[in-house]
């Protein structure tokens, strides 16, 4: 896979890409103006601004650690969800008919609720159900609380690193089955900066287990090597 990350914050990407029309394509999660989370979340694109992408990822000095986490979830949905907006052309049922990223590794759905044993599905259909299970948690204020002094419940971490874990794997699917259309859409680049934001953030706070990440390591060590 070619590496080259972008110039500006991650924040920023694709406002080019909004005319392609996706149904897998979630609104957008906002986190309220006025807000601590916005603030946080103007602290976060202002890091990201300086370009370096390990200092950004810290959790800033007095600040909640679950509310650091909360706004960056809500912020990686955001930039996964308008990334695989814009090659869902090339993403059908025909294309991927199972969810995978390369030959070693396929993923199947559950939810633990509605689907309860792992279905095996197409990766259109398992990145429908899984952005909209995403957004189905961000927007329950007693999972993501957005208002001040609401705590965030005992099993927040445990929350988040699920939903961090699943959206790591959009990430995989898109590197192994259509790196070769980000790369025609000249989009490698939004692409490889917002992966590797993603990736500095997970490491950071260990909310990844290695296994996970197995089948993008090879990239992830490149990334991290570039980095030193």
């Amino acid at each position: 896979l070619s590496f080259r990350t972008d110039s500006c914050s991650t924040p920023c990407l694709f406002l080019c890409s909004g005319s392609r029309s996706s149904k897998t394509f979630k609104p957008k999660k906002n986190i309220p103006e006025g807000s601590h989370q916005y603030e946080l979340l103007k602290h976060a694109e202002a890091t990201l601004g300086s370009g370096n992408l390990r200092q950004a990822v810290m959790l800033p000095e007095g600040e909640d650690l679950n509310e650091w986490i909360a706004v960056n979830t809500v912020d990686f949905f955001n930039q996964i969800n308008m990334l695989y907006g814009t090659i869902t052309e090339f993403c059908t049922e025909t294309s991927c008919s199972v969810m995978s990223a390369g030959p070693r590794y396929e993923y199947h759905w559950a939810d633990g609720t509605n689907i309860k044993k792992p279905i095996k599905c197409s990766a259109p259909k398992y990145i429908d159900y899984l952005m909209t299970w995403v957004q189905d948690q961000l927007d329950d204020e007693t999972l993501f609380p957005s208002k001040i002094g609401v705590p965030f419940p005992k099993n927040f971490m445990s929350v988040a690193k699920t939903i961090l874990k699943r959206l790591f794997r959009v990430y995989a699917h898109i590197y192994h089955q259509h790196f070769d259309s980000v790369m025609q859409l000249q989009e490698e680049a939004h692409l490889n900066t917002s992966f590797k934001h993603f990736i500095f953030f997970v490491q950071e706070f260990n909310l990844i287990d290695r296994r996970e990440l197995a089948p993008l390591q090879d990239l992830i060590e490149k990334l991290g090597s570039k980095d030193r």
